[in-house]
């Protein structure tokens, strides 16, 4: 279960909760970088492309811990280039509820470990106690 604070006297946000509290088991995933299943680069020079891509590994390793995008609670993101910003928020758009959206951090980065890359996303999620 997650509880999504949004509390008085804190400035705006776009696209992220100022805290998220919630019960279950802790997910943690790895920072996800723009590669297929084969570990080959994927979208190299379009933004939006390796966002999409880093979404997907995403989805793919909550998944596999038993959890899902649904219930990630905190990203911290990694772009290179901060023109990236408004298609890594088309992306992430797609993927939350905007009214319960994760608490998030953004930072600029000098580079990601291939010079391809643009993005690198690490998150937290929940997996469902089921009580």
């Amino acid at each position: 279960m997650q509880h999504f604070v949004r509390p008085e006297g804190a400035p705006p946000v776009n696209g992220y909760s100022h805290a998220v509290a919630f019960t279950g088991t802790v997910v943690a995933v790895s920072g996800q970088v723009p590669v297929d299943g084969e570990g080959r680069p994927v979208g190299e020079g379009d933004a939006e492309a390796q966002v999409r891509q880093v979404y997907a590994n995403l989805a793919t390793a909550l998944e596999a811990a038993g959890s899902s995008l649904a219930q990630v609670v905190k990203l911290t993101v990694f772009l290179t280039d901060l023109q990236d910003l408004p298609a890594f928020r088309r992306v992430r758009d797609e993927h939350q509820d905007p009214a319960h959206p994760p608490a998030c951090s953004l930072v600029q980065v000098a580079g990601l470990v291939h010079p391809a890359f643009r993005v690198e996303i690490e998150a937290w999620a929940v997996a469902p106690t089921g009580e």
